[in-house]
């Protein structure tokens, strides 16, 4: 099949990367442990400037905090 022979339409839209990549099977591979729900106060500039990076802030916000207690250990 060509690219031009599929047709595309409001219930099957054109496919988006992230997409594709939620759906690829963890067949093997260890299962992500579970986050934990906190609340967290830190300084609304702080807050702002990871948002301002687009979303994901919050996994950004563990990746720092994980290289942080990494670098520690």
């Amino acid at each position: 099949m060509k690219d031009t022979d599929i047709r595309r339409t409001s219930e099957h839209p054109e496919a988006d990367t992230r997409h594709i990549v939620r759906g690829i099977v963890r067949r093997g591979l260890k299962p992500v442990p579970a986050k934990t729900s906190i609340s967290l106060r830190v300084d609304a500039d702080v807050l702002e400037w990871f948002k301002g990076q687009g979303p994901g802030y919050q996994t950004r916000i563990n990746t720092v905090l994980r290289a942080f207690k990494d670098a520690l250990a």
